[in-house]
């Protein structure tokens, strides 16, 4: 059986860990040779272990350390991987922080850290990835579109969450960013999308599920009834970059077990 993503490049930003993590092996074990990106020196292990798990399992890749909000570190990844695989075929903007404080305590070095990298971050890649897909074009043996971005942005573009308010900004930036680009890009058959997850099982909300306690806290948001994990998240990642969802473009899937759907409602309709 044909992989989905067979002989394609993909770059992952944020690839060393969490979410990240699940769409670099996700990515990978169906045929794309993956280039798991890490932001420092102190995630190189991370990543390398991230490889060496994908290498174990039959798939390929590299590891590559660029911090997405500074511009020119992006533009020397993309030089770069396009050097040595010849083209890239998909973007998944991944990279994502948070700084949180309350507002009147948020400085703006919080503010600006979690805007350049949730937000600067996925311009930045995005229209280095662009520049590769209008250079390249269709290509029909790598696939049905020029190119595929993927921007990770979370059920905190529409649901407000206080105490956050530059990731909640960011995210509800991604949004738009993505829809406007996608409007933008589709004649030329760029396809441009989002995931925005729930609650999923990552080192950053681990406070949030980690005891039997938190977990059932968190399970009162969640009307599927489990916390989700990176790999619900690498499936649909993966069909957003495959020809299974070519006429998908300028779309967000909430991947989130119901959240968006604001269960605190349902009995009191």
């Amino acid at each position: 059986m044909a992989k989905k993503l067979e002989g394609q490049i993909a770059i992952i930003t944020g690839g060393s860990s969490g979410i990240g993590t699940g769409v670099s092996k996700a990515m990978a074990m169906e045929g794309a040779t993956v280039v798991v990106n890490h932001s420092s020196a102190k995630s190189a292990d991370r990543a390398k272990e991230v490889l060496n798990n994908i290498e174990a399992a039959g798939g390929k890749g590299i590891i590559y350390q660029c911090d997405v909000s500074k511009e020119e570190e992006v533009v020397k990844m993309f030089a770069d991987v396009i050097q040595k695989f010849g083209t890239i075929d998909i973007l998944v903007n991944n990279s994502g922080i948070q700084q949180d404080a309350p507002l009147t305590e948020m400085t703006l070095d919080q503010w600006n850290k979690v805007i350049g990298v949730n937000l600067t971050g996925q311009f930045l890649c995005a229209r280095e990835a662009v520049k590769e897909f209008l250079r390249r074009g269709v290509q029909n043996d790598r696939s049905l579109a020029a190119g595929k971005i993927i921007c990770m942005s979370s059920v905190h573009e529409v649901i407000p969450w206080a105490g956050h308010a530059n990731y909640t900004a960011s995210k509800g930036g991604i949004s738009m960013f993505m829809k406007t680009i996608a409007q933008e890009y589709a004649p030329k058959k760029i396809r441009i999308n989002s995931i925005a997850p729930g609650a999923i099982k990552t080192e950053i909300n681990k406070e949030a599920w980690n005891t039997p306690e938190a977990e059932q806290k968190l399970l009162k948001l969640i009307p599927y009834g489990r916390v989700g994990v990176v790999e619900d998240i690498g499936k649909a990642a993966v069909w957003l970059a495959s020809d299974d969802s070519d006429y998908v473009t300028g779309a967000t899937m909430f991947i989130d077990g119901g959240m968006t759907l604001y269960p605190g409602f349902a009995d009191n309709g």
